[in-house]
């Protein structure tokens, strides 16, 4: 069966399809520094988002963190400040979150606007990430005010495109 179309709204991450993987490192003020490689998928189904999917696993091959969601651009009008983006995201350590930002040229800019914790949950209050396309490498990074600790710079990965 032959893929759907990307759905119109969503153009403005068309840049994201495919494989992304590579090296990673990470460090909060409540941990010592680390090591990863992070994998990430991005797909459509012809609808009006591109699923997303993220895992990392450490110099050992031992699984570190796993994500799923959903990036969705509501509206195909842009101004001067971009395409607003939404991200929707879910994490078997009992977090959620939702994002709001901008794709503006490859640069995606997103801010926590909802974090939602279950009971057994570790605090995080607010996260940042922005994902943005650098010649052949897709830079992500990722920020977050956790366990009582202020807006922190953690985790800076560089991926390169591996099918799409």
């Amino acid at each position: 069966m032959a893929a759907p179309p990307l759905h119109p709204s969503v153009e403005p991450l068309a840049f994201l399809l495919g494989e992304w993987e590579g090296p990673g490192e990470g460090h909060y003020p409540t941990i010592e520094p680390f090591t990863y490689t992070e994998h990430l998928t991005f797909g459509h189904v012809g609808k009006p988002f591109l699923t997303y999917q993220q895992r990392t696993w450490g110099p050992d091959g031992t699984g570190m963190h796993v994500e799923t969601g959903y990036l969705r651009v509501p509206g195909l009008a842009a101004d001067r400040h971009g395409h607003v983006v939404e991200l929707v995201l879910s994490m078997p350590t009992g977090v959620v979150e939702v994002h709001t930002g901008t794709v503006v040229d490859g640069d995606i800019a997103l801010a926590s606007s909802l974090v939602g914790l279950t009971p057994t949950a570790k605090r995080v209050d607010a996260t940042e990430r922005r994902v943005r396309l650098d010649g052949e490498l897709l830079v992500v990074d990722f920020a977050m005010a956790a366990v009582g600790e202020d807006m922190a710079h953690h985790l800076h990965s560089d991926l390169r495109r591996v099918t799409g």
